[in-house]
């Protein structure tokens, strides 16, 4: 007798740790996704910035000790009648090949798509932008960086060119944007002013974000600390401003004009993939706001025909999916702690699971970022009104929080073997 077949559309925080733990023994598990590895979003940052190897912020979704099947592919439509999904080969560089579309029956379907980054139609974004939402993505910026150190050195390059090269334009006043900021402004005052002496203090890293303040997610008294933390520290934070459009040099903001950049990061939140906007017409989704696939509490997906019925065999999660009148947000914790409830729900109900009896429950975790210098915020607990803190403290319960982030206690050896490192030694930025 054959094992049920699960399906897994993509392979982020919910579609890896899907792969990671569902059973093998009782399951047929495919994973289909246009990317090979997993990046650990909250690493890549730090990765980018000299805190430890690039390799440590990703893993492989192949591997000799999962044993899942992995397909390189796109799922463009799904055909829930006769339980198939329809599939291209992601090859962009091969167009004959990501032609020779393909089916696959399934018994389960997961789909954990994620998103892509929202540029909002800005003119210019996608073509002279960096993103980071994989290691590649990380890679870009620390290349680019050296790149623009360089220029900057050269004899010939003027004092106003240096510093337009070297004015680094952030996009997104979030969590994301203020740590990738956070270690940028370490690394100048640091490795960067010891390897370039001549141009390093040319530096500046300006934050801009459509919001009246950066870090909304929490209260006003920890974004209020962290603006002034910045700003004590020379970084610019541009708040309500309106980017009109982008070219290779300059980003051209509504009643600001143009301002030269030599580096363009746009990290100001998601869109919904392709798969999601046009390809599932079948499927329940939300009309505001980010476009998401609509579950019930025990993740299941809902039907667009009939908007009360729902697909027995087929789940959704992950930064695509949302929780009809239960909307949770964007984040690796709530993709992870959705993965986990799919878990042990195909694990213990062997071997043919019944309908989920139990609904999904969110266990709200701490906000925290850091903002630089050995300096942290994080939100709840703490105080003698539970408003959070900030400082040393919260700075370090950011950085153990990274380790967490990875599954694999090899590279959560080898990261904090690397800081060990690092504290003795400095980084060593300067290897590509």
């Amino acid at each position: 007798m054959s094992k049920p077949h699960i399906i897994v559309v993509g392979s982020g925080w919910a579609g890896f740790y899907l792969a990671e733990y569902l059973s093998t023994t009782t399951y047929t598990v495919t994973i289909i996704s246009p990317r090979r590895t997993s990046a650990y979003t909250p690493l890549l940052a730090s990765a980018a910035c000299g805190l430890f190897n690039f390799y440590l912020a990703e893993e492989p979704v192949r591997s000799k000790t999962r044993k899942c099947r992995f397909i390189k592919a796109n799922v463009t439509a799904v055909d829930f009648a006769s339980r198939k999904v329809q599939c291209a080969p992601a090859f962009e560089d091969d167009d004959t090949i990501s032609n020779e579309h393909f089916s696959l029956e399934y018994d389960y379907l997961v789909l954990a798509p994620g998103c892509i980054p929202n540029t909002f139609n800005t003119p210019g974004v996608a073509e002279h932008a960096l993103f980071m939402k994989n290691v590649s993505d990380a890679m870009a910026m620390r290349k680019l960086l050296f790149d623009l150190l360089e220029k900057a050195s050269l004899p010939n390059c003027p004092l106003a060119r240096k510093k337009e090269l070297l004015h680094i334009a952030i996009v997104g006043g979030g969590p994301t944007g203020v740590e990738i900021t956070a270690e940028l402004d370490d690394l100048a005052h640091h490795e960067l002013h010891d390897l370039y002496p001549e141009v390093a203090h040319h530096l500046t890293i300006s934050i801009y974000d459509v919001a009246p303040y950066i870090l909304g997610a929490y209260d006003r008294k920890l974004h209020s600390y962290a603006n002034t933390a910045l700003l004590r520290r020379n970084i610019g934070i541009e708040t309500n401003s309106r980017i009109e459009r982008v070219d290779q040099h300059a980003l051209y903001i509504k009643d600001k004009g143009r301002v030269p950049y030599g580096m363009l990061l746009w990290v100001t939140g998601n869109k919904a993939v392709p798969l999601v906007t046009n390809h599932l017409p079948d499927v329940r989704k939300t009309e505001k706001g980010l476009t998401r696939i609509l579950t019930d509490s025990r993740l299941r997906v809902y039907q667009s025909q009939n908007p009360d019925e729902i697909y027995d065999n087929v789940f959704a999660l992950g930064d695509a999916a949302d929780i009809l009148n239960n909307p949770l947000p964007t984040t690796a914790e709530v993709a992870v702690q959705k993965a986990k409830y799919l878990v042990s729900y195909f694990n213990t109900t062997l071997p043919t699971p019944a309908p989920p009896t139990t609904p999904f429950t969110y266990r709200e975790t701490q906000l925290v970022s850091y903002i630089g210098s050995r300096d942290g915020i994080i939100a709840g607990k703490k105080g003698e009104e539970g408003d959070g803190w900030t400082g040393r403290s919260a700075w370090l319960a950011w950085r153990s929080g990274s380790v967490m982030w990875t599954r694999s206690w090899r590279n959560r050896a080898v990261i904090l073997l690397t800081w060990m490192l690092n504290l003795v030694f400095g980084k060593e930025i300067a290897k590509m």
